[in-house]
């Protein structure tokens, strides 16, 4: 099996690979700077990537959906050409990163706008919904939990493929330490192993995600970004299923369809608890939907956004 791919949907040059089409800048949001490229013209949607990955996920989404839309994609904070903080506790939070999307695009103009993630995107979009239902007019949620109930469901030996959650989330550096000594084993194995499609993820792209992921301040960032999710990101999920909050937009949750594996969730019902108006797909191919599946995916945020 192939890839649908659009073809012409990046750029390699001396400034690294871009999209095709694309501008670029680094955008200062409060005490970061943010990696973002823009491109069409329409009702704007925002793109959030997941690990180990960059901007760079949605190359083959965002080329289509700029033909009518504003679409904005960005490096999240701790990834890729965006600035990487020393944690303070809660710089990594899924809260953190839903205000600072939010901050971004209005300092672009737009105080209201779709918002589609995928895995830690998708947490960070999902966190944006919660907390900020006026700004987000549409979200797109792809194979990813929340916080509270991924924790909840992957326990024994059903989360034995997750191990890197428990392994990143440890309170100590040992993450780190165990990633610096071969990063490119380590962010490889995900890369090669969480994806069924051959040639979804090409040699330039797979080398700028090592690239990016490698850098050792990458490392600390997103060893942060996770232990927000075992910590701070899962009291804030508990908070709002007690107190009932749901997501009052229209949602679309994707994922990955495990042919003859069993999940140990059942994604459409937890996603139904948190979201009353909800589409949801089982996409047949691994986790990196916008790469292995770009066709399947731009047609769900089309029917779910146009």
């Amino acid at each position: 099996m192939t890839p649908d791919m659009s073809v012409g949907t990046f750029t390699v040059s001396g400034m690294g690979i871009r999209l095709s089409g694309f501008t670029y800048d680094r955008v200062a949001v409060g005490d970061v700077r943010l990696n973002v490229a823009t491109a069409g013209s329409g009702p704007p949607i925002v793109l959030l990537h997941g690990f180990p990955q960059t901007h760079l996920v949605w190359r083959h989404v965002a080329a289509d959906l700029a033909r009518d839309h504003r679409v904005i994609c960005l490096d999240l904070r701790g990834y890729g050409n965006s600035d990487k903080p020393v944690d303070d506790g809660a710089a990594y939070t899924k809260r953190t990163y839903a205000d600072e999307i939010v901050e971004l695009m209005r300092s672009l103009g737009h105080l209201r706008f779709a918002l589609a993630g995928h895995d830690r995107g998708g947490l960070i979009a999902f966190r944006a919904g919660l907390d900020h239902p006026d700004a987000i007019s549409h979200l797109a949620i792809l194979d990813v939990l929340p916080a509270a109930d991924m924790w909840a469901t992957l326990h024994g030996t059903a989360g034995v493929f997750a191990f890197h959650l428990y392994l990143l989330a440890q309170p100590t550096d040992l993450a780190e330490r165990m990633i610096r000594a071969d990063p490119d084993l380590f962010f490889g194995h995900f890369l090669d192993g969480w994806s069924r499609t051959p040639g979804a993820i090409p040699p330039d792209i797979r080398a700028e995600y090592l690239a990016a992921a490698s850098d050792p301040d990458a490392i600390r960032a997103l060893c942060a970004d996770y232990r927000a999710s075992a910590q701070i990101d899962n009291v804030h999920d508990e908070a709002d299923r007690a107190a009932g909050r749901r997501l009052t937009m229209p949602v679309t949750a994707l994922w990955q369809d495990p042919g003859a594996a069993t999940l140990p969730f059942d994604p459409a019902a937890i996603w139904s608890e948190w979201a009353p108006d909800l589409r949801t797909e089982a996409v047949q191919c691994g986790h990196f939907l916008p790469e292995e599946a770009p066709t399947a995916v731009i047609t769900a945020l089309r029917n779910l956004i146009d």
